[in-house]
């Protein structure tokens, strides 16, 4: 444990970790669970089916349903993919509009199919799409909301749906942080017209790559499953535009593995929760995003605000890095200053403030199942540590950046 300043790796001290500790490592099962999966992959190779939705693919999709409350999850091979088939399959067109903070697949899923996302800005507290600057963007060519569930809170659907209904638009929700989460007792993947999950190997469930859609509405789930599989409807008929955004056997398999881990996970994360909390509380301009116990929750991002600390985020995050802490700036610098959106002069770019600030304060710090609370208590120490001492470690930032660049300008 780091005690002093001269402890710090910035000052030239060893690094407090030699084998890093990441943001989103990816949980993997262990020991007889390991066993267990790789005999599923196996069988899977001695089935030779391993894909267009195998028996692995059918079990993980009906556990998906019964864990979420949906009538139906449909599998797909990411859920860039998934946002895609579900922004086509509701008939989306012209303009959606999106949070400018969240992941950019967000907007780029739209784009892609040729939808225009118009960016809105998030709420201060829940970091999610703040539904009271989405009615000054709907124009008549607006067809849909897609807004994000933030680090596994749910955003406030009550009143976007409310505004949706009134306007005639259609709501999806990017749930790619909020699988078995949930608000005012309800599910996640209960919500709008489609919810579209992500079990990307840096979920806290992860099927090496992969998604899933849900929705309770059968006439969409069965065009959902056609246009994942090149629009089929029977064997030789093909009934719909389509694309391949199948999940396989393996990553299935990888799924289940995972759901079986599921408890396991969320009591490893909500440890590493309670250690941040109490090792953080009370320090001045840091504040962690702290989630409603009383709601069903995964615990797989731990968020911090940086602002008024006597460092940056930035200079944090320098300190952090040299520790081996593999701190991440999430969602910087928001959607709508990434290309090609910043170069297209949207109406709404300069009109994001707490988008704006949040790009700039927001820091994820390492969780899950590779992370103790012995080592949370220590990455709490190092941030401690830098802040009580921050005109020195902002000095010595200063003197390290000032030296590489004139070694740059040398070479």
């Amino acid at each position: 444990m780091k005690f002093r300043f001269s402890d710090l790796a910035l000052m030239g001290a060893a690094p407090a970790f030699t084998e890093e500790l990441h943001v989103g490592r990816p949980n993997v099962p262990v020991g007889a669970a390991r066993d267990k999966l790789l005999n599923e992959i196996a069988s899977i190779l001695d089935r030779r089916w391993l894909s267009n939705g195998g028996p692995k693919v059918r079990e993980f999709e009906s556990k998906i349903a019964r864990l979420t409350g949906a009538r139906h999850a449909i599998a797909v091979c990411n859920a860039t993919q998934g946002l895609q088939v579900a922004a086509r399959a509701c008939n989306l067109t012209g303009e959606v509009i999106v949070p400018a903070f969240t992941f950019i697949a967000t907007a780029h899923a739209l784009s892609w199919i040729g939808l225009e996302p118009v960016f809105a800005d998030a709420d201060p507290l829940t970091h999610s799409i703040d539904p009271e600057q989405i009615e000054r963007l709907i124009t008549p060519r607006t067809s849909g909301i897609v807004a994000t569930h933030l680090w596994g809170e749910p955003c406030r659907v009550e009143a976007i749906e409310a505004l949706a209904a009134r306007y005639g638009l259609q709501v999806i929700y990017d749930a790619a942080h909020a699988f078995g989460s949930s608000r005012r007792g309800r599910m996640a993947g209960t919500f709008g017209a489609a919810e579209v999950f992500s079990f990307h190997a840096t979920k806290f469930i992860n099927a090496f790559e992969g998604g899933a859609i849900t929705t309770s509405d059968d006439e969409l789930a069965a065009r959902l499953r056609r246009m994942i599989s090149f629009g089929f409807a029977d064997y030789d008929y093909v009934a719909d535009l389509g694309t391949n955004a199948k999940m396989s056997e393996a990553s299935a398999a990888m799924g289940l593995a995972g759901l079986a881990m599921m408890d396991e996970i969320i009591r490893a994360n909500h440890a590493n929760y309670i250690a941040y909390q109490a090792a953080l509380r009370d320090l001045p301009g840091v504040r962690l995003f702290e989630f409603d116990e009383r709601e069903a929750r995964n615990y797989q991002y731990i968020v911090l605000e940086v602002n008024n600390a006597g460092l940056s985020r930035d200079q944090l995050l320098a300190v952090l890095w040299s520790e081996g802490i593999r701190a991440r700036r999430y969602f910087y610098p928001g959607c709508h200053r990434m290309e090609p959106y910043a170069s297209a002069a949207r109406r709404e770019a300069e009109s994001l403030p707490v988008t704006e600030c949040l790009a700039a304060s927001v820091l994820a710090l390492p969780t899950g199942t590779a992370v103790s609370p012995a080592q949370v208590a220590e990455i709490c120490a190092i941030i401690r540590l830098a802040l009580s001492h921050a005109d020195e470690v902002a000095s010595r930032l200063a003197s390290s950046a000032s030296q590489s660049a004139e070694l740059r300008v040398a070479a």
